[in-house]
């Protein structure tokens, strides 16, 4: 679509976009479009990285909740045997 364009026509578009916005505005215009590509370059690189890190985190699968009512698991410790005395 932009391939057909010629020198002339670039020419006649940057005249027009001169006229339109003056000289004084279009270097401002540039700036804050350097910026906004800038910020969303910083927010594409940072969602990437989420995702990424996202994918390597192991899967963790919680416990389920133990319902009121059910006794609770609770284990022994074991029991040790009293020291003998040898004389």
């Amino acid at each position: 679509m932009l391939g057909n364009v010629s020198m002339g026509e670039l020419l006649v578009i940057f005249l027009v976009v001169l006229l339109v916005f003056g000289a004084k505005r279009i270097p401002e215009i540039a700036r804050g479009l350097g910026t906004a590509l800038a910020e969303f370059r910083a927010a594409t690189r940072e969602i990437s990285r989420e995702i990424s890190t996202e994918a390597t985190r192991p899967t963790v699968i919680p416990k389920p909740p133990i319902a009121s009512g059910q006794p609770v698991p609770f284990e022994t410790p074991p029991v040790q045997a009293p020291p003998s005395s040898t004389a």
